[in-house]
């Protein structure tokens, strides 16, 4: 993804110690899907497409890690907003976004 539209920079909290696992990794997968956007995330020079959870697995995130999220096309603020709430919150859902 070039240039993106959109990007936040969040640090993984440490209200789950285990950081980015696979219940995480599997459930910011399936936030990020209910978007039509393009979505990466990135930790220092891995990128990670946010729509696989092989490559959201790949960046080794544990509590402390900062990750940028960029986002481009049709609702990559949206997108951002809700992945960065996410991320901030310790990994939980909240009830608006399933």
């Amino acid at each position: 993804m070039s240039s993106p539209a959109a990007q936040r920079v969040v640090v993984i909290s440490d209200k789950d110690p285990l950081g980015l696992h696979i219940r995480p990794a599997e459930q910011f997968v399936r936030l990020a899907m209910k978007f039509p956007c393009e979505i990466e995330v990135v930790r220092e020079s891995i990128r990670a497409d946010g729509k696989s959870i092989m490559h959201m697995l790949t960046l080794g995130a544990e509590p402390g890690v900062e990750l940028r999220l960029e986002a481009r096309g049709d609702q990559a603020d949206d997108a951002l907003d809700a992945l960065a709430r996410f991320i901030e919150n310790g990994f939980v859902l909240e009830q608006t976004e399933g």
